[in-house]
């Protein structure tokens, strides 16, 4: 609370009279400042109380109304003359211009000194000192309070309660998490562009007559989320004080939370890796059926599991599907199992808020499964078809998946057995019936359209595969043979340029 003329005036142990200027009565008195200067305006800040015994007022009428103009352009709360020898009265065209502008003029009468006005006004705002830090140590105090009892809401009810302001608290991705005292005010869209930008720090915005004040939350380089204060006016020293308080809470909270969710997660890794592998089916604490299982690649599988148990949340919200989700590490890769209604691909999400950090996943691979039984395979097709970015099995080209889930070791043999004669007969003559099967098979078994894509004549072809069906003791009008053919060299792209396959 500030103090006014009129509080100076209203004092009964000061004998400090109105004499003009009444429309100012309720200026805010910064201080109290003796001069005699005639032109005191330079050492001035604005909101003092000048006192004077009337010295540099001037010898003329204009000169002491340009004086009274000067204070008042300076933002004055008003001008008092001590009334004793020197002056006996106020002069009239000041008592004039003051009453013109609104500045207060003061008559300091009786045995009143200017010391006496000067010390009330130093003690008021000693007292007020005294009174905001004193609010503020019962606030921090009912924010500690409110803390260990209701958590992040009850420090955010006590800050907007002391502070007189509107508070927010978002997540690391700017969404609301809790909003006090109304749920979703206009303001918070200028918070949400802000964060954008991902300030780190305190901040502030202008939000019309009103100032928000952004603060975020976490360790150094690790923000956590965001708090936000708005209240009228500007944020003030004591403001400040408490938002750092209430920021300093909440991080410890979020801290506690991210470790606990953790730890949560670790915990019950080893029983989902079992499922997972096949090797027990043990009682299994994750959402109802269907699942999305997640393969997420990438440099530390370690920390990139911390980082999926805090995306969790993220993605899923603060629910219980988020905390009955499975995390777990499989060869190096991480492996999340989560809820899949509706076909809704959570992995895409939850990879994509993971993508954007320093150990976060380079690649990601899902499938579903509709009950504990479908785990370890969908484990395996997921981890087959995780490369560069998010990939759904569903999503994958058909046969790249098959090229993808047959073993080095079966595409080897299964090549030998349907075209071993005819590679090594290319090898020994220099020929290319292989080559020539291909494209017949691509080109559903049409002689001419095959001549063309192979720039051959027709004949030419017609002799080639006459050669293929004798080296390989088998007729191409049987369904079988080409069916046999054609996946034997869909597969071939697993050989190498010299010949030799992938390993």
């Amino acid at each position: 609370m500030t103090i006014t003329v009129r509080d100076i005036v209203a004092d009964p142990s000061l004998e400090v009279r109105i004499a003009a200027g009444h429309a100012g009565l309720d200026r805010a008195i910064r201080w109290a400042h003796v001069t005699e200067l005639p032109d005191p305006v330079r050492w001035l800040r604005g909101g003092e109380l000048v006192l004077t015994v009337g010295l540099g007022l001037g010898s003329g009428e204009e000169e002491r109304r340009a004086y009274v103009r000067r204070l008042h352009g300076a933002g004055c709360a008003g001008l008092a003359f001590a009334i004793d020898m020197w002056v006996r009265e106020v002069p009239p065209e000041v008592l004039a211009e003051g009453e013109a502008l609104g500045l207060p003029i003061l008559r300091v009468e009786g045995g009143t000194s200017f010391i006496a006005v000067v010390e009330t006004v130093a003690d008021h705002h000693a007292a007020e000192r005294t009174r905001e830090q004193q609010h503020v140590l019962t606030a921090q105090d009912a924010m500690a309070r409110a803390s260990l009892r209701s958590g992040p809401a009850g420090v955010m009810r006590e800050l907007s309660s002391a502070t007189s302001g509107e508070s927010l608290l978002s997540d690391r991705n700017g969404m609301t998490s809790i909003a006090f005292p109304q749920a979703e005010p206009p303001w918070h869209a200028l918070v949400r562009s802000t964060l954008v930008r991902r300030p780190r720090g305190m901040t502030l915005l202008a939000d019309g007559e009103a100032t928000v004040l952004l603060q975020s939350l976490g360790p150094s380089g690790h923000t956590l989320g965001w708090l936000a204060l708005r209240r009228p006016g500007e944020v003030t020293p004591y403001v400040r004080m408490l938002a750092n308080h209430a920021a300093s809470l909440l991080a410890v909270d979020l801290l506690h939370s991210r470790d606990t969710r953790r730890a949560l997660y670790h915990a019950r890794a080893p029983v989902l890796l079992a499922a997972l592998t096949g090797r027990t089916r043990p009682p299994l604490t994750l959402p109802p059926p269907p699942w999305e299982v997640v393969c997420l690649r990438g440099p530390d599988a370690r920390r990139s599991m911390d980082h999926a148990a805090d995306a969790l949340t993220e993605v899923l919200g603060d629910t219980e599907a988020a905390h009955r989700s499975g995390l777990c590490v499989v060869q190096d890769d991480v492996v999340a199992v989560l809820p899949d209604p509706g076909g809704t691909r959570l992995g895409r999400r939850l990879f994509s808020a993971l993508s954007g950090l320093t150990a976060g996943p380079r690649a990601a691979g899902a499938c579903g499964a509709r009950d504990p039984d479908d785990l370890p395979s969908a484990l395996e097709r997921a981890r087959q078809v995780a490369t560069e970015g998010y990939r759904h099995v569903d999503e994958a080209d058909a046969w790249s998946l098959l090229r993808s889930m047959v073993p080095d070791e079966g595409v080897r043999a299964f090549d030998q057995a349907v075209l071993g004669r005819l590679r090594s007969h290319d090898a020994r003559n220099g020929t290319e019936l292989a080559h020539t099967l291909r494209h017949y098979l691509d080109n559903s078994a049409q002689v001419e359209a095959t001549a063309r894509d192979l720039r051959i004549h027709r004949n030419t072809l017609r002799s080639r595969l006459r050669v293929a069906e004798r080296v390989m003791d088998r007729t191409l009008s049987e369904p079988r043979t080409r069916l046999e053919l054609w996946t034997a060299l869909s597969l071939e792209p697993m050989r190498c340029h010299d010949g030799s396959w992938h390993t």
